[in-house]
């Protein structure tokens, strides 16, 4: 459960953020501005790019392994990705809420695309989920 619960996360964490990212290019925003606020959370006094950039990288993985991890353990084998989509709504209210707020970076972003990363995520690490599931036959 744990490695599937980390792996999930990680795939997820890598490809949940296309729906922000092709958001920003098609509306000409800048598309590294989440990631900037994904260091922000480690950073929040920062201004520098580089440095912001840098922090998000542990951030954001980290964020994603301890949400794969959660989902490994709570979602169900059946339906798991329609779940997985579910739980990625419940934690775009958390995300953008709790820690989202107190970031001023986190607060600038257009809630639309931020939602739909964080649906996004629950999609992929659910597919993940039942794939390994599967996989392993457990």
């Amino acid at each position: 459960m744990v490695r599937t619960g980390i792996r999930a996360g990680l795939v997820a964490g890598v490809l949940s953020g296309a729906p922000s990212t092709v958001h920003a290019l098609l509306t000409r925003r800048d598309p590294l501005a989440a990631t900037r606020a994904a260091g922000a959370l480690l950073l929040p006094d920062e201004v520098r790019a580089s440095r912001l950039l840098a922090a998000a990288v542990p951030v954001h993985f980290g964020i994603s392994a301890g949400w794969g991890l959660v989902l490994s353990a709570v979602l169900p084998r059946r339906a798991t990705v329609l779940s997985g989509a579910v739980a990625g709504l419940a934690i775009a209210a958390l995300d953008l809420r709790l820690p989202g707020r107190r970031t001023r970076l986190v607060r600038k972003l257009a809630a639309g695309p931020q939602v739909a990363d964080h649906l996004a995520f629950g999609v992929i690490a659910g597919a993940v989920i039942r794939a390994r599931r599967a996989h392993e036959g457990t």
